[in-house]
């Protein structure tokens, strides 16, 4: 173990003990360790293959969910987003089920992570998960079946879609959705180079480039938000610090309510958007 330590952190991988543990478990079966499975994972490792990508699946907020090669990794700083979108769903929760919505949902984790959190509460929900990538969705397709299959107190409804946002999303969930989160690209386009290889390299070009200043996608999502959301229902997406001001002034001209959102332990900054009570109807006629 010590020599594919030393070899991983000669590779440049910060968390190089935890790696080699994870490698390792993914080559041995029934208590045996294939010695050559092993060196070809190291050795893709070392290349620069995505850890995640190898092994077949990212942890987040303590689960793992299935991660095929090319679909975005969910990062770990996503945390901060699915506590407070949870904290949110129970203090608004009914006995009705709680109406998920998860944009650019890449393998499913960040809207599967939140359920996980109600349905452990007890709360049923109700999961619409939506991609532009059909690779990404199949993941999230497969990862929400098998939530849906746990003994948890609650039960989970899931469907999942390809398209545009919130394009091919039923028109019946739109104006009642109580939690719509979003993990869409924030990364400026000419920055994307100087991103770890592991991202730059073998995740989807479109989950990564948010456009000139990193909010061309959020800015569409957030003009989105007031027609999919019933009255007091929240919007949560992550951003970059830089961002913060542009992003809150667009969620302010959307007509939602803005919250920033900061972990330093996480090094995560997040922002959520609350349609007021009393909303009456769209500012303006927001995109698809």
């Amino acid at each position: 173990m010590e020599h594919l330590v030393a070899r991983l952190r000669a590779a440049g991988c910060v968390f190089a003990e935890d790696e080699a543990r994870i490698l390792f478990e993914a080559a041995t079966a029934d208590g045996a360790t294939d010695d050559a499975r092993l060196e070809s994972l190291v050795a893709a490792r070392v290349g620069g293959l995505p850890l995640e990508h190898l092994v077949g699946w990212a942890e987040l907020d303590g689960r793992r969910w299935g991660v095929a090669p090319g679909v975005f990794v969910p990062r770990q700083r996503s945390e901060l987003l699915v506590r407070d979108a949870t904290a949110r769903a129970l203090s608004d929760a009914t006995d009705a089920p709680v109406l998920l919505v998860d944009l650019c949902c890449g393998c499913g984790a960040l809207g599967g992570a939140v359920a996980a959190r109600l349905l452990a509460a007890g709360h049923d929900v109700d999961v619409h998960a939506a991609d532009v990538d059909p690779v990404a969705t199949a993941c999230a397709h497969g990862n929400l079946v098998a939530l849906a299959t746990e003994a948890l107190p609650g039960r989970l409804s899931a469907q999942t879609y390809t398209g545009d946002l919130a394009a091919p999303l039923p028109d019946g969930v739109r104006g009642r959705v109580d939690v719509l989160v979003a993990n869409a690209p924030y990364v400026p386009t000419e920055a994307i180079g100087m991103m770890p290889p592991e991202a730059r390299e073998h995740e989807p070009h479109a989950a990564l480039d948010g456009g000139d200043d990193g909010l061309a996608i959020l800015r569409r999502v957030i003009d989105l938000a007031p027609a999919l959301l019933r009255p007091g229902g929240h919007l949560l997406v992550e951003t970059g610090e830089a961002q913060v001001s542009a992003a809150v002034g667009h969620l302010e001209a959307a007509g939602l309510i803005p919250t920033v959102l900061t972990d330093d332990d996480l090094g995560a900054t997040a922002l959520v958007g609350t349609l007021p009570p009393t909303w009456a109807g769209p500012i303006r006629t927001p995109a698809r």
